[in-house]
This record gives structure tokens, sequence and C-alpha cells, in this order.
């Protein structure tokens, strides 16, 4: 049963209205509300989560570029306010999460029900929209593509980021041996506390040789890797035969080559992962996506470390904290 439709009137969001800084092209504007689509539902979003992409998206660097003017916003949580007349497993009133292209950073979001999943009550909504976006991520590089098995090594890039924490929980949770590494100790610290073994100082040159020693040269089966640049090629002097490497982005700004050579010799796999596109690229993993977010979800294992809470209208500068790589975890936004 559809709740009263609430079709007209407005809500407010935060629009991109041209290409570049945070600062300069983000304006709020008062949004038409129109209906809500079969299969959707509306939402009042009480929280927003904050992700780089959102950063090379307002720049026109990401690799999904949405026509002008879009509302940004990769994952929200909040309230349903209405559903379509053919929804049924959702009501009005139930608390959300969701994961969406665009749109997340506004009063209000239209999503369809694939996109949501239950928030649990003991998560705040804040916690609740910090998790779909780094968990997805994780889940996809780990499980889709990487097929990480217990007892391997797993190396994380960008440890103390929202998307390195939930890639060290996960592969803690999958059984892994997890090492991280990181740029500052409170970074290393919470990944420490998420349940990395071991944790390295990206600053130190001679981290890579100090985790063949650590690990008896054996080095690392998965590297999960949202960094790129200089990163990259330390990360892959520590591949193990046959070790798969992940590539899941360039946080650094710099998009690495690699020499077919050093493939055959190391005899190992390198690895694109496009979360976002994997259900769109194999709509057949989404049950079990699901089945496993869910779980994991719930398990409290994957509960996201919010250290930053930015009120609506200090969005740009949320945005642009991001970019300074000063964060540990994730910023997120309260909308309501």
């Amino acid at each position: 049963m559809s709740s009263a439709p609430k079709t007209g009137g407005s809500y407010r969001a935060l629009c991109c209205m041209r290409l570049g800084a945070p600062e300069d092209v983000l304006e709020f504007a008062d949004m038409p509300r129109g209906p809500v689509p079969p299969g959707h539902v509306r939402l009042r979003v009480r929280a927003a989560g904050v992700n780089f992409p959102d950063l090379l998206m307002l720049a026109g660097e990401y690799q999904y570029k949405p026509p002008l003017p879009f509302i940004p916003g990769f994952e929200a949580a909040g309230d349903i306010l209405e559903v379509a007349a053919d929804v049924t497993e959702w009501q009005p009133g139930m608390a959300v999460l969701v994961h969406c292209r665009t749109g997340a950073f506004a009063e209000e979001l239209v999503a369809p029900v694939a996109a949501l999943l239950p928030k649990p009550a003991q998560y705040s909504y804040e916690q609740a929209a910090a998790f779909p976006v780094a968990a997805n991520t994780a889940w996809a590089g780990l499980v889709a593509r990487g097929d990480l098995r217990r007892g391997e090594r797993l190396l994380v890039l960008g440890a103390g980021g929202g998307t390195g924490m939930a890639a060290v929980a996960l592969g803690v949770q999958l059984g892994a041996r997890v090492i991280a590494v990181a740029s500052s100790e409170a970074k290393r610290q919470a990944a420490r506390q998420a349940g990395a073994e071991i944790t390295l100082d990206s600053g130190n040159p001679d981290w890579p040789r100090e985790l063949l020693a650590l690990t008896a040269d054996h080095g690392s089966d998965v590297v999960f890797d949202p960094v790129g640049g200089a990163a990259f090629h330390a990360a892959w002097k520590t591949v193990a035969p046959n070790g798969r490497y992940l590539v899941i982005g360039f946080a650094s700004g710099e998009r690495p080559s690699l020499p077919a050579n050093k493939l055959l010799l190391r005899g190992a796999a390198l690895i694109g992962v496009r979360a976002g596109e994997q259900l769109r690229r194999q709509p057949a993993l989404e049950p079990l996506m699901r089945h496993n977010l869910s779980n994991w979800l719930v398990s409290g294992q994957g509960r996201p470390l919010v250290s930053e809470i930015h009120p609506f209208n200090r969005a740009a500068r949320a945005i642009s904290r991001l970019g300074q790589r000063q964060a540990v975890g994730k910023l997120v936004l309260r909308i309501a």
C-alpha cells in the first residue's frame, strides 16, 4: 500500500552549478517535489556521507559525469516519507540508508528500493550514512573482484580513510591477515582498532622493505589501493607471486602505469574495481551483495568511524577537507 502522495511543494538541496572547487560551484536551491516513480521511495534525509569522489565529481574528474546542474552525494540515511504504489516491503516511517549515484546532499531523496538497507537501531543516522559507499567498495574489491581468502595477507593503502578502514574491517571479517599503511599515527591507530595486524607509515620510503621483513619475504597476496601515485609503485614491490592488485582509485591525484613485463615476471593480476558499476554490469551479484552487506551492517563489525559531523550549510568546507587528506575515517553532513 502506498502512502498519500506528497507531490508538490519543494525541498532544499545543494546543487553543483558549474565545475570547480566546492566553495566556488555549490549553491543551495529549492527543488520542486515530483512524483515517486514505480519501485521507488521518497526519503527525508537526516545525514549524508562525504566521499572523495564528491570532490572529483565537482571538478569534472570522476568517471561518471552527470549533466549540470546536479545534486552531489553518494550516500544518505533517513526516514521513508512515501512509497510508490507497487512497493510493499518498505513503509513510511522506516529508517533506512541508501547508496545512490547523485542526490544525497538534499533534504529529500527519491531512491529505488534496490538501493535501500534498513538502518539498525544501534546506529545513529550519521553512522548509517557513512556506511554504504565504503562498504560497497570494500565488498566489490575484496569479494567480487579480489576473491580474498582466509589466511591470506591483505595490504590496504590509505587505511585511515573511510574506504581503507572498511577494507581493513572486511578483510579481518573474511579471515585475512591485514597490513595497513597510513600517513599519520592517528590513522594507523584507527586501522589497528579496526583489526589491522600490522601498521606501517606511508611517509617512510622503506615501508615495503619492512613489510617483506615482517612477512618473511612472503609479501601481499592482495593489495587494496585507493591511493595510486607513488604508493602504487611502492606497494607493487610487495606483491606475492599469483597475487592480486586491486586498483580502487587515485586519491593521490596521480594515475600510475605499470610495464606489462612486470605483471609477467611477478605472475600477478592487476584488477580494476569500479564498485559503483559492479551491479550494473553483473546484476546477478545484487542479492549476494545485499545479503553480505546486511549481515555486516547488523553485526556492527562494519560500523564506520565518523570523525567529523558538519552542518548542511558547511558542506563545501567538509568536501574540501577530504582534499586536504587530514580526516580520519568518514566525514558526514547533518542534513535535518
